[in-house]
């Protein structure tokens, strides 16, 4: 190595030692005749001194040094003078003079600052990256993103886990988004596509006999991006033969309890707690409920059931549901933030926001005349509302009135400071409904993928036609109210796998096509098997604290799904779309 140190080792204990430093100058003061630099390096920063009086040649050279220029300096090390300490940086104590620097490479001037406090665009993070990388902040999400990946692989090879690739090139499949297809030279009118996941390769892994698989599994999906949505991403790939629900659950909570105090030095407590998804959905209108605050939503349906509010009659006339919360110290709110709230449940698809202030004898609202004075009791304390709070209600259709009034919750919880940034709250949730009903194309679909297995007991409402009742066994790990993870015990049965994709409505012909493959290898004793899958980015995000996984990935792309930094996606010239038998668009 050229250096025999980095910019963020030297301590008092180095004084009067010959160094030698490499990195990139990230300030300069000019004092009189002599020089003072900062040299950055990803390792912290070091302060470099330029005496003339002790090296002229040195000095000379340094006048002409700029920010972000490129180079190397030897020099002995020496304790910074009295009162002249940094105690913000580990090498705050000393400094070394220079008596010797060779400027590797110069920079022009970087189109922003290399430093955490300065606020630029993302636009122009994204286009520089390899600028916005240096700055320290992000130099450590790169280092917890390598330990975190480190930490993974070393705890699942004592696990007897083994890691196998699986195909980027593969068939296109069905699973819940888009696509990004390839299309072949060699067999025109033909395409790959980019996987989604390693599903169906994992399973066949299991059938191979691997037993215990894991891949840091790069995947692409074609879909509207978000804060949480990349075009590609990283995603923990396991899946383990011979095992039930809590085989799996067992090894994931003592991965991330090592992790956690690994990486983020946070003690994790295990087993972590289980819900069924109906409890998620009913005391918190989400299956991916935030634990670190105890707001419940509430059931009114009952409690209003002999009102004479219209609105709330004709939701009841119609099977709706009443679903209400108390707002912790809301009852002093503005009208204006009234509006504002019933503006934010609309987004959810909530035709109203019905409102009571709480105060120590009554209920007050524009509406209470509508009510019972018992029912405005019954109100008050099966929300568990106190004085100051403010009860608000939505009654729309269940699942309007639910996500409306979860996605209420998240915001309060936000806003009144209970989202403690420094408290992880892990929940499993369990007991998915195996198949959703599609309203507008009026069919039934997988609420997962098609290849999950159900609880054996809901089988009698499958051969009843009693799809909304069949329990999948599958699982979504929830931290602090966001899905870092899903899985569940796969079918390994011929039989039953066909008889999915009969009541999905799938032809034989289609299934064959698709996904004959799997059922073939069916056929030569298939072990059970489940899996799991975990989003990299979203745990190291929350490791971070950033709200978004664009932080913690080193090359993202924009919400738009474009690459600044190279200009992805970009045409291609009429040569190359000919030799794929493909033709310009017009």
């Amino acid at each position: 190595m050229m250096r025999t140190h980095n910019c963020g080792e030297l301590k008092r204990e180095h004084v009067s030692k010959k160094v030698f430093l490499c990195g990139w100058i990230c300030s300069r003061r000019d004092h009189g005749e002599i020089i003072f630099m900062d040299i950055r390096d990803k390792h912290g920063i070091t302060q470099i001194v330029f005496d003339p009086e002790k090296n002229k040649d040195a000095h000379r050279k340094a006048h002409m040094v700029r920010n972000e220029y490129c180079v190397g300096v030897s020099g002995v090390v020496f304790q910074r003078p009295e009162g002249t300490v940094n105690p913000k940086i580990s090498t705050g104590e000393i400094e070394v003079e220079v008596d010797e620097i060779e400027v590797f490479s110069e920079s022009l001037t970087p189109p922003f600052e290399i430093k955490d406090t300065e606020n630029v665009s993302e636009e122009i993070r994204l286009k520089y990256r390899y600028l916005d990388l240096r700055r320290p902040c992000m130099q450590n999400k790169l280092g917890i993103r390598h330990r975190t990946h480190k930490f993974i692989f070393d705890f699942l090879d004592d696990e007897g886990f083994i890691t196998v690739e699986t195909p980027m090139l593969t068939k296109s499949t069905p699973e819940g988004a888009r696509d990004y297809l390839v299309p072949s030279r060699l067999q025109q009118g033909s395409f790959y596509a980019l996987p989604q996941s390693p599903q169906l390769f994992k399973q066949l892994l299991m059938v191979s006999g691997a037993e215990k698989y894991f891949q840091m599994a790069r995947c692409f999906r074609d879909e509207d991006l978000r804060a949480d949505r990349q075009p590609e991403f990283t995603q923990l790939d396991m899946e383990m033969a011979f095992v039930d629900q809590e085989d799996v659950f067992d090894v994931c909570e003592r991965l991330f309890q090592g992790l956690f105090s690994t990486v983020h030095g946070r003690k994790v407590d295990v087993p972590f707690q289980r819900m069924a998804h109906e409890e998620a959905m009913s005391r918190y209108g989400t299956d991916k409920p935030d634990m670190r605050f105890d707001l419940c939503l509430r059931d009114l349906t009952s409690d209003v059931s002999d009102c004479d509010f219209r609105i709330f009659q004709d939701v009841l006339g119609s099977g709706g549901r009443v679903t209400g919360l108390a707002a912790p110290g809301y009852g002093n709110i503005s009208r204006r933030e009234i509006d504002d709230l019933t503006a934010f449940v609309a987004e959810y698809g909530a035709r109203g926001l019905a409102y009571f202030k709480v105060e120590e004898n009554e209920l007050v609202s524009p509406i209470a005349r509508f009510f019972s004075e018992e029912t405005l009791r019954l109100l008050r304390r099966n929300t568990g509302a106190d004085t100051g709070d403010m009860i608000f209600i939505v009654a729309d259709s269940k699942e309007t009135s639910r996500e409306a009034m979860g996605a209420l919750r998240s915001r309060i919880g936000k806003e009144k400071g209970l989202c403690n940034g420094d408290v992880f709250k892990f929940v499993w949730v369990v007991d998915f409904p195996l198949f959703k009903f599609n309203r507008d194309e009026k069919k039934w679909e997988s609420e997962h993928h098609p290849f999950t297995s159900f609880r054996e007991e809901d089988l009698k409402h499958m051969e009843n036609n009693e799809l909304s009742r069949v329990r999948a066994k599958s699982y979504d790990l929830v931290l602090n109210g966001s899905e870092i993870g899903s899985g569940s015990i796969r079918i390994h049965r011929r039989d039953i796998q066909r008889k999915i994709f009969d009541v999905l409505g799938i032809a034989k012909e289609e299934y064959e096509k698709k996904f004959g493959f799997l059922l073939e290898s069916f056929c030569y004793g298939p072990p059970p098997h489940g899996g799991v899958a975990f989003g990299i980015d979203r745990i190291i995000a929350l490791f971070t604290g950033d709200p978004s996984i664009r932080e913690v990935i080193p090359f993202p792309k924009t919400q738009k799904g474009i690459c600044p930094l190279t200009g992805a996606p970009s045409a291609v010239d009429a040569g190359q779309l000919r030799d794929l038998g493909l033709r310009p668009r017009e």
